[in-house]
């Protein structure tokens, strides 16, 4: 638009000695010199099932930062009994949920670390658009915002088959699919069902388990609360053209490209500030929140220790 309005203003500008030229390269300088953000701060989103845990490793190894769970971060700070730390295992100690407050105040010691020099990877925060905007007021402290946000779309039919088949080694991490990629010990019932005295994981033949959240039932549920909760975050991003959107029910090296694609693209927004008081935000103090989110206000022990 700027280079419209000195087209439409130029006559006035020649008649000064100024020509269209320098006005144009002026403005250019200008914008160039504008200070950009150095952080890379990404965030994954999808429904479960859409494969982030499958993509979240790459795209660590491709841009040499950190992937940040806020079970992980729970656990690290409560271990390391930092201050925030305390107040978190007080409220676990006596059966309460963590609030938004405390998980913010995680956040914000973890991102000081060395590791995230570069950025970092936000997984599974935020959940709801008042944690956005919570998210967003401490990222503004230090002059930065969220760089891009990766949305794993993929149809909800298809997700079915992908949960319910799934089983997990809990000390590695390693995922199996009775479809996609079974254990090589897998046995099938006569119902065609595995037979789950047969699931062992490959390497170490220890058993398998399948996530108690991991069926028909619970999928609807998680789903429902995406649908509702989560999604209003992507709309919040996407006035702000950062959003890239993969089409998660490909190939997996199709996926990886697209993903990979969708990170390198510089955002068209830049490095602008959010407004904090669009998008559903309320203005308000920084140091007040909400009361507990269901999502993000778990107990610590029904965190899992791997994100999926």
């Amino acid at each position: 638009h700027s280079r419209d309005y000195f087209g439409r203003h130029l006559p006035s500008f020649g008649a000064m000695g100024i020509c269209q030229s320098d006005c144009l390269s002026g403005l250019k300088d200008a914008l160039d010199s504008r200070p950009k953000q150095k952080r890379k701060i990404l965030m994954l989103f999808g429904p479960p099932g859409a494969g982030k845990g499958t993509q979240a490793p790459k795209i660590v190894d491709m841009l040499s930062v950190p992937q940040l769970s806020t079970g992980d971060m729970l656990r690290e700070a409560v271990a390391a009994g930092t201050e925030v730390g305390k107040r978190a295992k007080e409220v676990m100690a006596s059966g309460g949920l963590v609030s938004d407050e405390i998980v913010i105040g995680i956040i914000a010691d973890r991102i000081k670390a060395r590791d995230c020099k570069k950025g970092f990877i936000l997984d599974g925060f935020p959940r709801t658009v008042v944690q956005a905007c919570a998210l967003d007021e401490l990222l503004n402290k230090s002059g930065e915002v969220v760089s891009r946000v990766v949305s794993f779309d993929i149809p909800h039919g298809v997700l079915e088959t992908r949960i319910c088949g799934r089983w997990i080694h809990k000390a590695s991490g390693r995922s199996y699919h009775v479809s996609f990629a079974p254990p090589k010990s897998m046995k099938l019932l006569p119902d065609g069902r595995p037979d789950p005295a047969t699931m062992k994981d490959d390497a170490t033949r220890e058993a398998l388990m399948q996530r108690a959240d991991d069926t028909a039932e619970a999928l609807k549920k998680r789903l429902s609360d995406y649908d509702s909760e989560t999604v209003p975050i992507l709309q919040r991003y996407d006035e702000r053209g950062v959003v890239r959107r993969v089409k998660a029910n490909q190939a997996m090296e199709v996926v990886w490209e697209e993903t990979k694609a969708g990170i390198l693209i510089e955002p068209e927004m830049g490095s602008k500030a959010p407004d904090t008081g669009s998008f559903g935000c309320r203005s308000r103090s920084p140091t007040v929140f909400d009361p507990p989110q269901r999502l993000v206000g778990a107990r610590i022990s029904s965190m899992p220790a791997v994100p999926l």
